[in-house]
């Protein structure tokens, strides 16, 4: 007499193994897709919030601010108005990223964020 004992064979684990490897790829994907998506949208938000805020700056002042930091203190302008701050603080930009502003051109300034092989330009 025979005992047949029950489980899964070696063939049935190899596959299951396979499955959960296959998914796990594709999860890690969307994962790491989601993460850059956020971090572009992140780096689109704060380059619109700093474009308002030198806006404003400029309303108020007359000029452009010489650098983003003009945008977190109070400034005089040239009748004597205490305006500001513009911002409670500048924007840390997501990981991986950078900001720069350039005073000057056809439209005043230029704000400038890189990152994840994208690169947006404000005005």
């Amino acid at each position: 007499m025979r005992n047949k004992q029950g489980g899964f064979t070696l063939v049935e684990l190899l596959v299951v193994i396979a499955v959960l490897g296959v998914l796990t790829t594709i999860a890690m994907t969307i994962y790491h897709n989601v993460q850059a998506r956020s971090r572009v949208a992140k780096a689109e938000a704060d380059t619109r919030t700093l474009s308002g805020a030198i806006g404003t700056f400029n309303a108020h002042m007359g000029q452009m601010p010489s650098a983003l930091t003009d945008l977190t203190s109070a400034q005089t302008n040239v009748n004597g108005q205490v305006v500001g701050p513009f911002m409670a603080s500048t924007p840390s930009p997501p990981a991986g990223w950078t900001y720069s502003y350039s005073a000057g051109g056809a439209s005043g300034y230029q704000i400038v964020a890189t990152g994840d092989s994208t690169t947006i330009v404000r005005p």
